[in-house]
């Protein structure tokens, strides 16, 4: 599977900025996301199916669905050993997934829509999170409460992110001097005007600890809204795995509502993971994730369902821009719900 197109696929990723034809395209799946977790089933008999799943940042609350369904037997119940693969600044989780490294991964919905305008065979098969956690902080006494209202201040924000193309075309960001993001909070702690990228469920929580105002403002409210935290495969899989795709998302899916219903558990596991996420933190995460995981679509057809208009508005908002044209691309391949529990 490795071509020229899959070999300069990671030049694509990080210009996006730090994730047979696949089966009825675009088919919702109707599980209610207000389900409780049933008992554990017995595990199957015989020996279980391995498979990695890379993440693309280090293990936090953005991951705790997978890792529920890790901690609380899911994947084993479905007969899979599902190892985890901790992620990081520019993992490479579309190239690795795309050319059968990896045999699923962790990435958001624009990280797709580049990987498949490079030709790189990879489907979305759930969507955890269905508004984006993305915000851009300020300090809560700038009175700042619209993106209209930043000007006049530095701001640490990729210029290579889609986000950020999207941010700077909308808004006119009137004397504002954009930055690199730092990785901390350390200049928003000591410039009263300094801004910052971040997800609502860190930074903002990591400034109030050490005795900051942060105040964020979503990303999703300006219009840019992809879906993220999405499971992924590859066409290849789906073709010769048909069988271990529905048991990953199945399993997928318990994961994310025991992961709301009884966090704890995965919490300490993730901490163990990464120490930086202490207790308090990932808590905090999954308090700010409650909303991001409902939507109208999720009331109607489950966690974890996507839409063709969703993916679609993206692919537009990623023209306008000038990241991709069209033609790049065909979205009715770029997702598929067909995995998604359906309704009992």
């Amino acid at each position: 599977m490795k071509s020229n197109s899959i070999l300069c696929l990671t030049i694509a990723i990080f210009v996006a900025g730090c994730g047979g034809p696949p089966p009825q395209q675009g088919q919702g799946a109707q599980t209610k996301p207000q389900q409780t977790e049933s008992p554990k089933a017995t595990p199957p008999v015989g020996k279980a199916v391995k498979v990695q799943l890379a993440l693309n940042w280090f293990p936090e609350a953005e991951h705790g669905g997978f890792y529920a369904a890790q901690v609380h037997g899911f994947y084993e119940e479905a007969g899979l050993d599902v190892e985890i693969l901790g992620g990081g600044p520019g993992a490479p989780v579309i190239p690795r997934v795309a050319t059968g490294q990896v045999t699923f991964g962790v990435t958001n919905a624009d990280r797709v829509l580049f990987g498949r305008a490079q030709k790189a065979p990879v489907v979305a098969l759930m969507a955890p999170l269905q508004n984006s956690p993305r915000c851009i902080m300020v300090h809560e006494k700038s009175g700042i409460s619209t993106f209209d209202a930043i000007k006049n201040m530095t701001l640490a924000m990729s210029t290579e992110a889609a986000f950020s193309h999207f941010l700077r075309k909308k808004y006119a960001l009137e004397n504002v001097k954009i930055i690199p993001y730092p990785g901390n909070v350390s200049k928003f702690l000591l410039d009263e005007n300094f801004a910052q990228q971040g997800y609502v469920f860190s930074e903002p929580f990591v400034a109030k600890q050490k005795g900051g105002d942060p105040k964020a403002l979503m990303v999703s409210d300006t219009g840019w809204n992809p879906y993220t935290s999405l499971l992924i495969t590859s066409e290849e899989t789906i073709k010769s795995k048909s069988e271990v795709v529905k048991k990953m998302v199945a399993a997928s899916v318990r994961g994310w509502l025991k992961y709301f219903e009884q966090f704890e558990p995965t919490n300490k596991h993730i901490h163990l993971l990464n120490p930086e996420m202490d207790m308090d933190i990932l808590a905090y995460g999954v308090e700010q994730m409650k909303p991001l995981v409902e939507s109208q679509d999720t009331r109607n057809s489950g966690l974890g369902i996507m839409t063709r208009a969703r993916w679609q508005l993206l692919y537009s908002q990623m023209q306008d821009v000038g990241l991709l044209k069209e033609g790049d691309l065909e979205i009715n391949a770029t997702f598929t719900t067909a995995y998604l529990p359906q309704p009992e």
